[in-house]
């Protein structure tokens, strides 16, 4: 068997960035470890058991394993209480549910990291009479700093009598800016509770568990939500969405989930029940294996001569690479390489399609065994300039290095590679 070609393949220069990047993957590996002993400390104190793996249908009732699921993710995520569901349909019917059960008429909520991502913009302003302000909620938003910061002043000066819900969006979505730390978003939602005890400090934590030592609810927030098919369901969990936080507004926000009086008592776990145990315990590894993807990719796309956020050495707060492409025929052949590379639907070419709450088509990859998974690797991007496209996920670091020489393949042979790699 001979070896690839090196010029051929691009494996050379991965071997070069795979070597520069090895002092920022041993800071993940401390992460990964001090994550993955909060997680199995907290199986342990559940005292989770084969019991707990039995799931249950119909009503769901008294199903022992979805309520030891619910504490789990309560401890892991320093929490009073825990809503876990596989009817959670995603990251934004989560939040929905958040905004849609604390909330009421007349009740002001306020974005302090700028406007969210479009999904969401359509949950809270929509055209559709079921939006948030349709309902008679008040929506209002502080702006981000030129750098990319919540701009704490703005936010406190935007605060009214009738703010009920502040809001936090730790990813960067589609957009330049970096993620927020934990450390960054406890400052700001100790600066809004100096001002204003009463408000609820709410966090999209879509893309963020395990990424720090410390999730925002040990920070301080009130109320959080994410995505079993991303982070926190470890590439395990074939669906479902978490809710963590205070007991009162866990309740309220169960209440939307299935109906009042209902709330987190009822609900079936449908036979997934081991998945998404077994996905949390995965989750603070596999989260690791992305993050050194999304390193390796951030310095090769560097040293090429591209913009990339976060930089080679900037601290991440989610699993995100961004790089920018600069033309729409160099996204869609990165998307294409990406899917090519995956383990499902390598066949398949992604077009630019519509997507619910975008203005603009998307090119959307991810040859992923859970349809839509981010958690494993994936590639998207609006198709807008400057066209910037989005890495996130990866359940192994070989899958991306894999990848990677895909894209730089795909972009050379047509001609969208930086002239700085044009002689591999």
């Amino acid at each position: 068997m001979t070896e690839p070609n090196a010029r051929d393949d691009f494996s050379a220069l991965i071997a070069a960035a795979r070597r520069a990047v090895q002092d920022e993957w041993a800071a993940v590996d401390d992460i990964e470890r001090h994550n993955f002993r909060r997680v199995l400390a907290a199986f342990q104190a559940e005292r989770v058991g084969e019991e707990h793996f039995a799931g249950s249908t119909g009503y769901g009732a008294n199903d022992i394993g979805r309520e030891t699921l619910e504490r789990l993710f309560a401890r892991v995520f320093g929490a009073e209480a825990a809503l876990v569901r596989p009817q959670i349909a995603s990251g934004t019917h989560a939040i929905s549910a958040c905004l849609f059960g604390v909330l009421r008429p007349g009740d002001h909520v306020l974005s302090a990291s700028g406007p969210p991502y479009e999904t969401l913009q359509q949950v809270i302003r929509g055209p559709r009479p079921t939006a948030l302000t349709a309902q008679g909620v008040e929506y209002d938003e502080a702006p981000l700093t030129d750098g990319g910061d919540v701009d704490v002043d703005a936010v406190l000066a935007r605060l009214k009598p009738n703010t009920r819900m502040v809001m936090l969006q730790r990813s960067r979505g589609y957009s330049w800016r970096p993620a927020l730390s934990v450390a960054r978003l406890g400052q700001v939602m100790a600066a809004v509770k100096k001002a204003r005890p009463d408000v609820v400090c709410f966090v999209d934590n879509c893309y963020g568990e395990f990424v720090e030592p410390f999730e925002p609810t040990h920070a301080g927030a009130d109320l959080m939500a994410g995505s079993l098919i991303k982070n926190a369901g470890g590439g395990v969990a074939p669906a479902g969405g978490y809710i963590v936080g205070r007991a009162e507004l866990v309740a309220m926000a169960a209440d939307r989930i299935t109906a009042p009086g209902l709330g987190s008592k009822l609900g079936p776990t449908l036979g997934v029940s081991r998945d998404m145990f077994f996905g949390l315990f995965q989750a603070p590894h596999v989260v690791a294996e992305a993050l050194r993807g999304a390193i390796l990719t951030g310095r090769v796309f560097h040293e090429l001569g591209y913009d990339v956020a976060p930089k080679p050495g900037e601290p991440r707060s989610d699993i995100v690479q961004a790089v920018r492409l600069g033309s729409e025929a160099a996204l869609r052949e990165f998307c294409a390489a990406v899917q090519s590379a995956g383990p499902v639907d390598s066949h398949v070419t992604p077009e630019p399609g519509p997507v619910p709450g975008y203005d603009v088509p998307v090119v959307m990859a991810g040859g992923t065994f859970v349809q839509g998974s981010s958690i494993e690797l994936s590639a998207d991007g609006p198709v807008r300039p400057p066209y910037y496209v989005f890495v996130q996920g990866g359940l192994s670091r070989v899958h991306v290095e894999v990848a990677l020489e895909a894209v730089l393949r795909r972009l050379r042979d047509a001609g969208y590679l930086r002239q700085a790699a044009q002689t591999y």
